[in-house]
């Protein structure tokens, strides 16, 4: 019985990339973007991932805090927290920095989502109403 499970397990996943579940025509259609290449794809997992980092750095912080407020002078439990919010400022300064690296390596490469046109709707031509 044990085999029987195991193999189906295995054997599943080929079943499944097999199906044709439209999305890609749906995107089309919506104007989506599919991805093309490797460097876009990892542009969008670097950026997902340095958000995932940012989200991260906020919930140590606000759980140092917590642990901070609720040390009732407990000089022990007071470093302990003044060590995590240390800690999480030094990983915020090397996601920072590595968003830096990344920023400039896709610059350099020409990867497109990492220009700086100036912010969020920067760069380009006036609103209408200046022209």
């Amino acid at each position: 019985m044990k085999k029987i499970l195991l193999s189906f397990l295995l054997l599943l996943p080929l079943k499944t990339l097999a199906l044709d579940t439209g999305l890609e025509t749906a995107a089309e259609g919506t104007g989506l973007k599919t991805i093309d290449s490797v460097p876009e794809a990892a542009r969008i997992l670097i950026n997902a991932a340095l958000s995932l980092l940012g989200v991260i750095f906020i919930i140590m912080i606000i759980l140092a805090g917590f642990k901070w407020m609720t040390a009732s002078g407990d000089p022990k439990k007071v470093e302990e927290a003044r060590d995590n919010i240390k800690n999480a400022v030094i990983g915020l300064a090397v996601v920072l920095a590595a968003y830096a690296i990344t920023y400039f390596v896709f610059q350099a490469l020409g990867v497109e989502g990492f220009n700086s046109n100036g912010g969020a709707n920067g760069g380009g031509n006036p609103p209408p109403a200046q022209r």
